[in-house]
């Protein structure tokens, strides 16, 4: 696994987005794990969250695209810290864009903000994480009722691996089925589970206790290969 990821691991919980536990989550899914990306809140914890993404968007996708696409609300913040990091460490200047919730009627109108979308432009768009992929079918409409754009791919911090609406593959692996562009994470579950059931100093964060109710809610849960 290479460093960043670890180091995104390790800032995922120092910043309590990461937590382990009981949770009930939206779908009314009981998870040992619950992730939270609302809770990065400073300006340090953004401009290093930036630089995460920034770099597997890189490592990914590559820097010829024109637009960081961040759906509201999280994705705002997510999309605007790491144009900023992709122009300090790569020196590529990116445009962001969002949505409003509702649409605009006065000023500047409309349902956009930030970048206009013009016809040919390639976008990726950012998300925290994505468990059902309902998110893009929301996104994906108003990106092409825009203008005529090239969807390249999106990029989220946190891969579950767990089984999508369909039941049978992942969120990430719907998605692209369905709409024909690439899906990337940062990290994937099982490498917060091999980084934090293994440290490299102190006591690991995944005991196991916490292993045997990761891996019972796979059983039930997760993507069978």
């Amino acid at each position: 696994m290479e460093q960043y990821k670890k180091d995104f691991i390790n800032f995922m919980v120092d910043c309590s987005v990461l937590k382990f536990g009981d949770f009930t989550l939206k779908s009314g899914r009981k998870s040992p794990f619950f992730m939270n990306a609302g809770l990065y809140q400073t300006g340090s914890e953004l401009i290093r969250l930036g630089e995460f993404y920034a770099r597997a968007i890189k490592e990914n996708y590559g820097l010829d695209f024109d637009i960081l696409f961040g759906p509201a609300y999280k994705g705002i913040p997510l999309a605007v810290s790491t144009v900023m990091a992709i122009s300090r460490l790569y020196g590529r200047d990116i445009r962001y864009c969002c949505n409003r919730k509702e649409v605009k009627d006065h000023g500047d109108k409309g349902i956009l903000l930030g970048s206009k979308l013009h016809d040919g432009d390639r976008i990726v768009i950012i998300e925290d994480v994505t468990t059902s992929g309902a998110s893009m079918a929301e996104t994906v409409p108003i990106l092409l009722d825009q203008a005529d754009v090239d969807i390249m791919g999106l990029m989220v911090s946190l891969n579950r691996q767990e089984v999508g609406l369909g039941g049978k593959v992942s969120a990430l692996d719907e998605i692209r089925e369905k709409y024909g562009f690439s899906t990337a994470a940062i990290v994937t579950m099982s490498e917060v589970v091999e980084c934090l059931s293994h440290p490299s100093e102190g006591k690991p964060l995944i005991d196991s206790k916490m292993k045997k109710a990761l891996d019972d809610y796979y059983k039930e849960y997760g993507v069978k290969h």
